[in-house]
């Protein structure tokens, strides 16, 4: 069978022998096993920590969790009792239904809503639907945001990202294209120099020493290519992408990264981070990003 349910996880199969595995606790990717043209043998193209948590206690260190209402720590008055990255990462979602399972692909619908552990930190009305869709080469992550709330109400004001963690040398990756966009560098020592404008130089962005730039306004499709693999990643409605890679300085520091895990995969987010989705009642928004096996 081309999906599999257990108690917490959902399993995807390709006939052509790529699959994926979604936890429900944060509707987080933990894995994907893609082939791709030159490379036909499936092989692991995502990261997750071995000393990750899986049971719940905590969001997935790796995979493809995903951040929404907030990116980073809330800014936005009505997510000032939020944590880091909002709630869809540490909340269980619900199971609902197979859209897609066909010799195309394959493809499952999640979804969340406001319950008593959001609502007693989070008051406005929402419906999550995420879907994740799998083909031979492909992963497709859809998350869509519909505004419950009344007529009468203010708008639905959010952020969401997908916080890929791409397996790949670190010391060798480099990630295209990002010559001549703006962006933030959130490593620099006060919020000044954090909130000064930059404008990317290089024309292939590597992470050999600790990175956190969130470019703004940025191309929608990226490369991220090492020597052994290569992944394209096509956005819509993701007007931002951050680049994240810890390294030692700030790797040690996280206490569910195995040791030299930062050494093992980079980070590419596209989001709509600076800034916010501005929402209005019964409106949807829906934010897209297709990851393909190139080499």
């Amino acid at each position: 069978m081309p999906v599999v349910q257990q108690a917490d996880r959902i399993f995807l199969q390709h006939p052509k022998g790529s699959s994926a595995e979604i936890l429900l606790y944060g509707a987080t990717v933990i894995s994907w096993k893609s082939g791709s043209v030159l490379k036909p043998t499936p092989i692991e193209r995502l990261f997750v920590s071995s000393t990750a948590a899986l049971d719940g206690s905590k969001p997935v260190r790796g995979g493809i969790p995903v951040v929404f209402p907030c990116f980073g720590a809330p800014t936005h008055p009505e997510h000032s009792k939020l944590g880091q990255h909002g709630f869809a990462r540490s909340e269980v979602w619900t199971y609902d239904s197979i859209v897609l399972d066909d010799e195309a692909g394959v493809s499952v619908r999640l979804t969340l809503e406001p319950k008593a552990s959001i609502t007693e930190k989070y008051k406005r009305p929402f419906h999550l639907a995420y879907v994740v869709t799998l083909a031979e080469h492909q992963l497709s992550t859809d998350l869509h945001v519909k505004n419950t709330g009344l007529s009468t109400s203010p708008p639905l004001e959010f952020q969401a990202l997908f916080h890929n963690y791409i397996r790949a040398p670190a010391s060798e990756v480099l990630i295209t294209p990002l010559q001549g966009v703006s962006y933030y560098d959130k490593t620099e020592a006060t919020d000044e120099l954090r909130s000064k404008h930059k404008v990317e130089k290089r024309d292939a962005v590597n992470v050999k020493t600790f990175t956190d730039f969130v470019y703004e306004n940025a191309p929608g499709t990226y490369e991220i290519t090492s020597p052994t693999s290569k992944i394209e990643i096509k956005t819509k409605n993701f007007k931002d992408v951050v680049v994240w890679n810890p390294q030692a300085e700030a790797g040690s520091k996280i206490s569910d990264m195995e040791t030299g895990g930062w050494e093992k995969y980079v980070c590419v987010e596209p989001g709509y981070v600076r800034g916010f989705v501005q929402l209005e009642a019964g409106q949807r928004w829906i934010g897209q990003q297709t990851l393909t096996a190139k080499l």
